[in-house]
């Protein structure tokens, strides 16, 4: 009897143990089947108007996740464009597409009201923050009429006609009812696969310093210590160093706030995109959810990591390196400052009225100074972007 008893006892303890691990096998299953199908759609040009162009052309993976193609808005033949190019092969844009590598760590937009002295709008996704969550972010490009350029109601034709099997065995019977449906799961399965590992391995030759694996060199022993100083380059303001521990959110070189750092209009892609002489891009204030005149011009703090392989730069494309960004936070304010890639002074701010002018513009870093701190911000590139430095 008590033999049998101990028999039933072990039954039903093991079922419940393995009720217990199949559950987190099932979700695991399920995470990798989105992630796949994400993986999918990023990659796939026919979903586009005319099947010209997929999330992959703008951020291609082997590339930091920036569009590495060129096009008439390059600064030299060959080179990445400073804005991209539509599906359409010649709609132009005005902002430069902004390596998605991490973006999955970025918080939703929100209004910041931990400190006392200072409220800011931080997190948000696109270089306005006009989309809120990740999942906003995701949608954006198909309907985009610079980019993907199609409607939610033919991209989910599209989908339901190639991928229909695979998201009814992960979405359910209904996922196809209706267009927005279709369009949700869409963006959960490309924001799966953005919240994966490819997208952010964390192993650049900073976090090897951090992890006592590698040292850094002199030069970039220099530039660390120039970014961080307060009375020098300052960039840790706003591009935070994570401390010992902190966790992936905190790790990104952001402090995910908004900015106008005074950067002027690109004027070639201004005359290629057609655009009139007087726009102004407005930045956060563009964003529906903001009303503050002073907030005009300012753009989302990006993350740091890669920046050394994702030019062109600024939120319009108009650097071509990393050191004339560094140049032009040191001496944009300073009387005949001259920026390096035209030999001509730095051009007024699109957006004048709102610069920040109290953290740049007159840093005093020499020019060896300068040379360091962009020494030490190519120990944030992802070791297997290392080649393109």
């Amino acid at each position: 009897m008590w033999a049998r008893i101990f028999t039933i006892a072990l039954s039903i303890i093991g079922a419940v143990f393995l009720m217990a691990c199949s559950e987190p096998s099932t979700q695991t299953s399920q995470l990798q089947k989105k992630v796949a199908l994400g993986r999918a759609l990023f990659n796939d040009l026919r979903l586009s108007r005319d099947g010209q162009q997929a999330c992959a052309s703008c951020h291609d993976a082997s590339r930091a996740f920036m569009d590495a193609r060129p096009n008439v808005s390059s600064h030299r033949r060959g080179e990445p464009g400073a804005v991209s190019i539509g599906q359409d092969g010649k709609s132009l844009g005005d902002i430069n597409t902004p390596s998605i590598a991490y973006l999955a760590f970025a918080p939703d937009f929100f209004f910041d009201t931990s400190d006392p002295e200072e409220s800011l709008y931080k997190g948000g996704f696109f270089l306005n923050g006009r989309a809120a969550s990740l999942h906003e972010q995701a949608k954006g490009p198909f309907v985009n009429p610079v980019e993907m350029q199609t409607t939610v109601a033919e991209l989910a034709a599209k989908v339901e006609s190639f991928y229909a099997a695979d998201f009814e065995k992960i979405y359910g019977a209904g996922v196809f009812a209706s267009a927005g449906l279709a369009y949700s799961a869409i963006s959960d399965a490309l924001v799966a696969f953005e919240r994966s590992s490819e997208f952010a391995s964390f192993d650049s030759k900073f976090d090897r310093v951090m992890a006592a694996k590698e040292s850094f060199s002199e030069q970039e022993q220099r530039g660390f210590e120039l970014f961080k100083a307060e009375d020098k380059g300052n960039c840790a303001a706003c591009h935070t160093v994570p401390e010992p521990g902190a966790s992936k959110s905190e790790r990104l070189f952001t402090d995910f706030t908004y900015d106008n750092l005074g950067v002027p209009a690109n004027e070639t892609v201004r005359r290629l995109n057609g655009l009139a002489s007087d726009y102004q891009d407005e930045g956060l204030l563009a964003n529906p959810a903001i009303s503050d005149e002073s907030l005009k011009g300012a753009f989302r703090v990006v993350s740091l990591r890669n920046v050394a392989v994702t030019g062109p730069y600024m939120h319009n494309g108009v650097f071509r390196d990393l050191a004339t960004v560094v140049h032009f936070y040191n001496s944009r304010d300073v009387a005949g400052a001259i920026n390096p890639e035209t030999q001509k002074p730095w051009r007024a701010a699109e957006v004048q009225s709102t610069v920040n002018r109290e953290e740049l513009g007159d840093l005093g870093l020499s020019d060896g100074e300068v040379e360091d701190i962009v020494a030490f911000m190519k120990t944030l590139t992802d070791r297997r972007y290392e080649a393109l430095q």
